[in-house]
């Protein structure tokens, strides 16, 4: 059950983990995950979506720039209001590459890969570490990676974060040629990435696999499964988040 938005203060919550989305259905697939009531807040920049005795849920928007903003307006009320989030968990579907990351399977990023950010050269494409800016990557804790993929069950490599969605095996191979490590690509985890480091925040990045990366066949899209195995996937993950969420506030 959704409770109506409040505005202002913060309700006093234990949870100190914020789990972004790109859209509602997945936050809502997310929410299942967790027994409690959910209480919608409204923040500056955002709305959070609480779950008694879970993590706090945000529906952040598509891309990396807008997940990035809408995320790091949620982590500046929080550490505003004197009560900083200890981990941000970016979360949802994605397409897998085949063989490796099969249709309704889990991944746990232990590489958070921004994979068109760069310039494209006669040479081929660079990345913007590679023109002296910036970074291209995050790396999520690695003890936080192995306890999530065991509890989970699930696998672990390169997510990568794109703006533009693949849709042919020509540059399906080439993100491969570029990231042979990479399992996944989605549209949000180096923003949501971004605005924790912005803030010293530990990250992480589920996701589900709802489709294979290349030529774009709607057809072959298994939504409904991918939602279901996100759902799944947290509910394992709850002892985890928990943990860390422990471990942090001490």
């Amino acid at each position: 059950m959704v409770f109506p938005a409040e505005e202002g203060h913060l309700i006093t919550s234990a949870s100190r983990v914020l789990v972004a989305t790109a859209v509602p259905v997945e936050r809502d697939a997310v929410a299942e995950a967790f027994p409690g009531p959910v209480r919608e807040l409204s923040l500056p920049g955002a709305t959070v979506h609480r779950v008694e005795d879970g993590p706090d849920l945000l529906a952040a928007g598509v891309g990396p720039a807008l997940a990035a903003a809408s995320t790091a307006a949620a982590l500046t009320a929080a550490a505003l209001d004197g009560r900083p989030y200890h981990l941000v968990v970016s979360a949802g579907i994605a397409g897998g590459f085949p063989p490796h990351a099969p249709l309704g399977s889990l991944v746990v990023a232990d590489e958070i890969t921004a994979a068109d950010l760069g310039a494209e050269t006669a040479d081929g494409f660079l990345p913007v570490t590679d023109l002296g800016f910036g970074t291209v990557t995050h790396r999520p804790p690695a003890a936080l990676v192995r306890e999530a993929a065991a509890a989970a069950g699930a696998l672990t490599g390169t997510v990568l974060t794109v703006s533009t969605v693949t849709g042919t095996a020509a540059r399906a191979d080439a993100l491969l040629a570029r990231h042979p490590r990479a399992l996944a690509e989605a549209m949000e985890g180096f923003g949501v990435a971004e605005a924790a480091a912005a803030h010293g925040v530990a990250v992480l990045e589920v996701r589900a696999v709802s489709n294979p990366v290349g030529p774009r066949d709607r057809a072959a899209w298994r939504i409904g499964d991918a939602l279901t195995a996100l759902t799944e996937g947290f509910g394992k993950l709850t002892p985890v988040l928990e943990s860390w969420n422990r471990h942090e506030h001490r």
